[in-house]
């Protein structure tokens, strides 16, 4: 039997995706009020994040901050911009996530269109909100690609100062390196923390999270292995909630979503936060009231 860690570490579990549907937002809100998330992302390019559930979300920090809400800046299809304008599109919708990737390699997006639609994003989030986002992070990592992290960093720093924004670094990069994923993150972020640190931006120290979505994937196996050697103030990705309607229609991340509430909702997940030494941060403010 492993031996449990004694030294407690505070880390953040993030739920992103908020907004893509009803099914999704009603998982997320009924971990957050168990106590079994403290972050969430939100998605103000998606259909799911209007007044109501952004009052939802909100109201469950009513009485104390149970969880850090964020920006989930959204460039990739099959979602909209918010701007006008905005550049290159496919059927008035963002490029698929293979084509955005290469065209930010490449270097053919537009800065200043980038510099817009994220602006218009954030300010997007204050309106649901009514205050700025305590973090800013990329849905798909898209925040991570060349000239898309420019814009973003160039934004936050500006609009947002006091949010942290999320890099997806690992704690120990060289191991599993055949991991692929996660060497691209880590690479990727790597240029990222330079720029955000250049801005006086924080970042999480390091990330977790990242697996292959297959059928087969056994999330009940998978967490724990996210909690070993994270640091104090790491950040783990996931992505719980209920499949709905909408959710197949705009996301390929279904029935996993399911796999990784119910984790989160059972007997296995405290015990394994208490087996490694690692309990979830008390979230702190950041209602700033400019945007």
């Amino acid at each position: 039997m492993r031996n449990t860690h004694t030294a407690e570490r505070q880390i953040w579990l993030c739920a992103d995706d908020y907004g893509i549907s009803l099914g999704v937002n009603n998982g997320i809100r009924e971990l957050i009020a168990r106590g079994r998330l403290n972050a969430t992302s939100v998605m103000v390019a998606a259909s799911h994040l209007g007044k109501s559930e952004a009052r939802s979300l909100a109201a469950l920090n009513g009485r104390e901050k149970r969880a850090a809400i964020g920006l989930h800046v959204t460039l990739t299809a099959p979602f909209k911009p918010l701007s006008e304008g905005f550049a290159p599109l496919r059927d008035g919708s963002f490029l698929p996530l293979g084509e955005m990737t290469r065209a930010a390699i490449a270097r053919r997006l537009q800065p200043d269109l980038l510099v817009t639609e994220i602006t218009m994003q954030l300010r997007a989030f204050f309106e649901a909100f009514n205050r700025l986002p305590d973090f800013v992070d990329g849905h798909q990592h898209v925040h991570l690609f060349p000239q898309v992290r420019d814009a973003f960093v160039k934004v936050v720093a500006e609009l947002s100062p006091n949010a942290w924004v999320r890099q997806c670094g690992r704690a120990n990069s060289l191991r599993r390196l055949h991991d692929r994923k996660a060497l691209v993150l880590d690479i990727l972020s790597m240029a990222f923390r330079r720029r955000a640190e250049r801005q006086g931006l924080a970042t999480n120290p390091a990330f977790a999270g990242a697996y292959a979505f297959t059928p087969k994937a056994k999330y009940a196996k998978i967490f724990p292995r996210f909690l070993t050697g994270l640091p104090d103030g790491g950040l783990i990705m996931c992505h719980p909630g209920f499949v709905d309607a909408e959710l197949k229609r705009l996301d390929s991340l279904t029935t996993l979503r399911e796999h990784e509430f119910a984790y989160f909702n059972s007997d296995a997940f405290p015990q394994a936060l208490v087996e490694y030494g690692v309990a979830l941060a008390q979230p702190a403010g950041n209602d700033g009231a400019t945007a």
